[in-house]
């Protein structure tokens, strides 16, 4: 039972005849007249046990779109339903008519609509709604709220995307540059050419020389199908605000912008998501649009308040590949966690693969160290210097490790990773 604004208006208005006839007869009289109403309106409300709900959703969303959230109500009872309903929705769904009026007569349904544009990246659930039933003098209310669970996948936003076109052309141009102009290189079978001199007499195609009766030699390309590994760390750093948006996501747009190249560009890609265990794992042999599949494991993933185990990382590895391949890993570069797990685990992966280390670096480090004008300004450069110079040593150990370091800021670390992707592949290392 809920009371409304006008019941209260009545009671208050009993002050009136009290003013009046000050006595105690006259105070139980208006506290028996309001109960009756009171009883009165509740008796004559509607029963919400009456209605039946149902829910339709999207299955997914893209962060910062709008989708709509539709609840069919049924009254299977006689009486008309006047009131309100409250939809639960957690606030980063984003939902604009969560409260809405509600009118079903007897024995029919409405359908609801509430817009969503949701502000937070991962599954967001509602599981029940609201609902007010008023009686027709609206001075009280049936409450009562019922199960009706719905869930929606918001995927990430995908802004990178933009950058797509423009690395997938230098891809091409690559690979056209290599199909020409590469002579006996690769392991990978091109085409039949006439034999020149200076070829290489082991490279001669016996039984096509037989058929053409000239002598003619196998051109050979680097292989296309290498194999790409990257590993997300979704320990407690990548929980770190950076730009108004957690590290987490910026790893994740430089992830899905390298995937998709390096799938278009014929490599395997595996995708895989670690702190102590593993979060979520993707290959590009799985069945399915390898950009659909990632963003479907990414999407409910958040940073886990625990260390990163970089001992795994090896074993995790070996576990998806044993071929020769370029790892890449997401992850910070502070130089604590990094000297005790990080340098160790680089040094050892190394020995056998191409790795990369792409790190967000945090813009607000280069504005501090430029302010100087007050003696907490100095403190802070000095603090930011100290930052910036201990990312460097980082940064420096890795690259001695035999690793690529990138390190950019939230919108240059997607373009960047592909840039060095493209020049690794350039320079014949994949």
């Amino acid at each position: 039972m809920v009371i409304t604004g006008r019941f209260v208006l009545l009671a208050l208005a009993g002050l009136i005849p009290l003013f009046f006839y000050p006595a105690p007869l006259t105070m139980l009289v208006w506290a028996a007249l309001l109960l009756l109403v009171l009883i009165a309106d509740l008796l004559l409300a509607a029963s919400p046990r009456k209605l039946r709900f149902a829910r339709q959703l999207p299955a997914s969303v893209r962060l910062d779109e709008s989708c709509s959230s539709r609840l069919t109500i049924a009254n299977t009872g006689a009486r008309r339903l006047r009131g309100t309903l409250r939809d639960g929705w957690q606030p980063s769904a984003g939902a604009r008519d969560a409260r809405q009026r509600l009118d079903v007569p007897g024995l029919e349904r409405r359908r609801l609509s509430m817009t969503l544009r949701p502000r937070r990246r991962g599954d967001l659930r509602s599981k029940q709604v609201t609902v007010r039933s008023l009686g027709p003098l609206g001075m009280a209310a049936r409450q009562l709220t019922v199960e009706v669970p719905g869930m929606l996948r918001v995927l990430p936003p995908f802004r990178s995307k933009r950058h797509l076109p423009s690395k997938l052309r230098r891809l091409r141009e690559l690979d056209g540059r290599a199909a020409v102009q590469i002579r006996g290189a690769g392991t990978e079978f091109d085409s039949l050419r006439d034999y020149v001199r200076g070829d290489d007499v082991r490279s001669i195609d016996w039984r096509a020389t037989a058929r053409r009766q000239a002598v003619v030699v196998r051109t050979w390309r680097p292989e296309r199908d290498r194999r790409v590994l990257i590993v997300m760390d979704t320990s407690r750093t990548s929980a770190a605000r950076i730009e108004d948006e957690p590290r987490l996501d910026t790893e994740i747009e430089a992830a899905l912008l390298l995937a998709v190249l390096a799938d278009r560009g014929g490599d395997r890609v595996d995708f895989l998501a670690f702190d102590r265990r593993v979060r979520a794992r993707v290959a590009s042999s799985q069945k399915g649009n390898l950009l659909s599949s990632l963003v479907q494991a990414i999407a409910p993933l958040d940073a886990e308040l625990i260390e990163m185990d970089w001992t795994q990382i090896p074993g995790q590895v070996r576990a998806i590949t044993a071929h020769r391949s370029l790892v890449v890993l997401l992850t910070s570069l502070d130089s604590g966690a990094a000297e005790e797990g990080l340098l160790p685990m680089v040094n050892q992966l190394a020995q056998n693969h191409v790795v990369v280390v792409a790190a967000v670096q945090d813009p607000v480090l280069a504005e501090l160290r430029g302010r100087r004008s007050t003696s907490t300004e100095v403190y802070q450069a000095a603090a930011a210097e100290r930052a910036i110079l201990d990312r460097a040593a980082v940064s420096a150990q890795l690259k001695q490790a035999g690793a690529e370091v990138v390190d950019a800021v939230p919108a240059e670390l997607p373009p960047k990773l592909a840039d060095m992707y493209i020049r690794l592949k350039a320079a014949g290392r994949l």
